[in-house]
């Protein structure tokens, strides 16, 4: 089952510029695993592919989130409905700008901000349930020189807070439409894929797609073909590259902003529902290269294809 659960804290000390890269974040999430499962910790730490989990950057509230503010709900309690909205995806969010990743002066003590974790394996969730479940509001988790103290975790939809969500792979199959041809992403944080020996920052069809339907396939028991990819055309984009410091000497250029593609062709109605699960799933799975340190956080967006 993916979730896509936000973890929001304060830091009692400032959060210096050089430990907001991509390696520090990624060292910070082990550091959460290894609090309740060391040998879950090391193992993941040694893992080079399929890890099974995304991290966003370290955010400031209010930066991605639509509310100032670290109220939250706790995960297995969730805000009822307002309207009607995607079980899946908050679709409708007006708040689609990128996130604000390169951070030039330290994040203040005592500034309420937020860090995504996604995880596509249910079997790495359950292990992490004591993390919630035994939030320790007095325990400092250390980031660099900062000491961060969690307020909070949310595990379900929330009007402040468009990021939050889960769905098992039956469900997001099942909810998928077999009639919506339009598709658009917003790529909120600096997006790139690998191409042979080199990055390329251009979200290609293949390049998004293939990426979804690889990490699909690897934790879902519904398979999807990747030949189904070839019904999908790209139909606008308003990009941008940007470059991300993943570790302390080296950069990506990675690309966000917006893209949206269309179905085209004689694509039956399963085809259509396949390529709208993928595009649904992309919430949690992420796109592209250095997902677990910031890079390819990635949403769709309706009515922008």
């Amino acid at each position: 089952m993916p979730h896509s659960l936000v973890v929001n804290f304060m830091p009692k000390t400032p959060i210096y510029p050089e430990y907001l890269t991509g390696r520090h974040i990624h060292a910070l999430f082990l550091t959460l695993v290894s609090s309740v499962d060391k040998e879950l910790g090391d193992r993941l730490h040694g893992e080079k592919a399929n890890k099974g989990f995304g991290l966003s950057p370290i955010l400031v509230m209010g930066n991605g989130s639509l509310v100032m503010g670290n109220g939250s709900s706790v995960i297995g309690k969730p805000k009822p409905k307002t309207r009607s909205q995607s079980p899946i995806t908050n679709h409708q969010s007006p708040n689609y700008q990128s996130l604000i990743t390169n951070y030039q002066l330290p994040i203040p003590p005592s500034t309420p901000c937020w860090w995504r974790i996604s995880l596509l394996d249910e079997v790495l969730f359950s292990k992490l349930t004591g993390l919630w479940l035994n939030l320790n509001p007095d325990r400092a988790f250390h980031l660099g020189s900062a000491d961060l103290y969690i307020t909070g975790i949310l595990g379900t939809p929330q009007s402040s807070q468009p990021w939050s969500n889960f769905a098992t792979y039956q469900q997001i199959y099942d909810r998928a439409s077999d009639s919506e041809k339009t598709i658009a992403f917003h790529l909120a944080t600096p997006t790139a894929f690998r191409q042979g020996k080199y990055d390329s920052p251009l979200p290609t069809r293949d390049n998004v797609f293939n990426s979804l339907c690889d990490r699909w396939n690897t934790y879902s028991d519904i398979q999807i073909n990747s030949e189904i990819i070839e019904y999908i055309f790209p139909s606008r984009f308003d990009i941008k590259t940007e470059v991300v410091k993943n570790y302390d000497t080296h950069t990506f250029i990675g690309c966000v902003g917006e893209i949206g593609y269309r179905i085209l062709g004689d694509a039956s109605p399963e085809i259509v529902k396949q390529i709208n699960a993928l595009a649904d799933f992309a919430m949690f799975a992420g796109i592209g290269r250095k997902t677990t340190m910031g890079m390819g956080m990635v949403r769709r967006v309706i009515g922008n294809g």
